[in-house]
């Protein structure tokens, strides 16, 4: 099956028509494209894709952390919540903090991984995957990313598949958790946009993005 979207994001031109909202930092890597924040330690971004995606898709890339503490998520099925698009007229703007992603009027999926921006999170590595508006916490599963002193610039492969109210995460074909959507936190996501997402000061490598129709 041909891939609905392919990005091979080996050089920061790659990256030339993609959205930014925050202080995000792109540049060449060895490999890949790294990431990081052109602000300070609370000056996060997010980065969107410029296509539109259906609700049953499968969407993988290669993360590879170099810098931390901090933090990477993904969002998925993103749209507004009163229906369109997030960047259509009347939406609330958005520049990297976290609440009008969580608690504003998108409706989305998110899932952090390679989760250290805070000591606790430090403490016990975990993959959390949350809905929005409403901050809810849906599924955790283990996070089997190492450090980035014993990751050593190697690349994982991290798994989303959103087949309509499931979703399933994974990491290096490491199954982590499986969610289905009941609804009792509101309507379910659908299809929409993508987005990758790092907290400060979090610098990562990325590479191979794929998002193929099931």
């Amino acid at each position: 099956m041909s891939a609905a979207y392919r990005n091979p994001l080996a050089a920061a031109s790659d990256l030339q028509d993609w959205v930014a909202e925050g202080p995000v930092a792109v540049r060449d890597g060895e490999g890949g494209v790294v990431l990081s924040s052109a602000g300070g330690f609370d000056d996060h971004w997010t980065l969107w894709c410029p296509e539109v995606f259906g609700d049953r898709v499968r969407i993988s890339w290669e993360f590879s952390p170099r810098a931390e503490p901090g933090l990477a998520m993904l969002f998925f099925g993103a749209e507004a919540v009163a229906g369109g698009g997030i960047f259509d007229e009347g939406v609330a703007h958005r520049d990297g903090a976290y609440p009008q992603y969580h608690s504003s009027d998108v409706r989305t999926l998110h899932v952090s991984y390679f989760r250290r921006r805070w000591e606790d999170e430090r403490a016990f590595h975990t993959c959390n995957l949350r809905k929005s508006p409403g901050f809810h916490l849906v599924a955790q599963g283990a996070d089997p990313l190492p450090p980035v002193v014993d990751a050593r610039e190697a690349f994982y492969r991290v798994e989303v598949v959103k087949d309509g109210a499931r979703v399933d995460f994974s990491i290096d074909d490491l199954p982590l958790f499986s969610w289905t959507d009941d609804e009792s936190t509101g309507p379910r996501v659908r299809g929409g946009r993508i987005g990758f997402r790092q907290m400060s000061p979090l610098i990562a490598c990325y590479r191979n993005l794929e998002v193929h129709p099931l």
